[in-house]
């Protein structure tokens, strides 16, 4: 299996080489990157490109390791032992009815192979990754309740996304293949707006990516816009018909761009880029 990019997302070629490196090495592979540079589509695209399902575990604060595999559902069968009469009985005997599996034991079952997403594992508690460390590797767990040992059928291609909101454990990297994805170059990001907007008039998209990067590059801002923040922006510009005079500068000068709320997301960067357009235009 070699992963060579798709119509729907431009990859670079060291992106290429990540996805490929991990296929080869079996190892899971760590997508960190910028929130809005296209982590998470990556394994979406990635699976389809290779013809495999693909499971998804979108992480959260409050996410626990043991709810990837499995979870005991011991209040429905308190419940039913209550509710049930002799006819139920049987059910309630079997603690496996009450086995609830998660996406990693749904991946390791799985009949072919599979494509399994962990994203955004930085939100999760420190203690998240290390929990995880003999399933990645080995391929393996046990469910207590029914003494029984889960081994994966195939090996899933695993992705696993971060923000860099928190460090990951050591240990853990080391059974992981790191790709950092950098913010696209502006020819690079031509490219991903051509497959988003294919026909897209040169002259707009030249004085957009102009504002764009301007926005980007002003020191200070808390935070940056993403790739896609500016496929949005760009999809409100063609919505509301907004011409081209009104992206360009006649003496070159930053300015605010129309319908901004797309780009910059809190007040104190609104607030940062007023001011410099205001000194930019009194020459200060």
């Amino acid at each position: 299996m070699k992963f060579q990019g798709t119509d729907n997302y431009v990859a670079t070629q060291d992106l290429m080489l990540a996805v490929n490196a991990a296929i080869t090495l079996q190892r899971p592979l760590l997508v960190k990157g910028e929130p809005g540079t296209g982590k998470t589509m990556l394994a979406e695209e990635v699976a389809a490109a290779l013809g495999m399902p693909l499971l998804q575990w979108h992480v959260k604060s409050t996410t626990k390791a043991q709810q990837g595999l499995y979870e005991y559902d011991a209040v429905s069968r308190l419940r039913d032992s209550q509710l049930s009469g002799i006819e139920g009985s049987e059910k309630v005997r079997d603690i496996s009815n009450y086995i609830v599996r998660g996406v990693l034991w749904q991946a390791f079952t799985a009949d072919q192979p599979v494509a399994l997403l962990i994203d955004e594992i930085d939100k999760a508690d420190i203690e998240f990754p290390n929990d995880l460390l003999r399933e990645i590797d080995r391929m393996e767990f046990y469910v207590y309740e029914t003494r029984e040992l889960v081994r994966a059928k195939h090996r899933p291609l695993v992705f696993i996304t971060s923000n860099n909101e928190k460090e990951l454990p050591d240990a853990f990297l080391r059974r992981c293949f790191f790709h950092y994805i950098k913010f696209p170059d502006a020819d690079t990001m031509k490219r991903i707006v051509d497959v988003h907007f294919p026909g897209l008039k040169a002259e707009l998209l030249g004085a957009a990516m102009k504002t764009f990067y301007d926005v980007r590059n002003l020191p200070g801002l808390k935070k940056k816009p993403s790739t896609s923040e500016l496929l949005d922006w760009l999809k409100l510009l063609l919505a509301e018909d907004i011409p081209l005079e009104v992206l360009q500068s006649q003496d070159q000068k930053v300015t605010v761009p129309p319908l901004v709320g797309a780009l910059l997301k809190n007040e104190q960067d609104v607030s940062l880029f007023e001011k410099l357009v205001f000194m930019q235009r009194h020459n200060r």
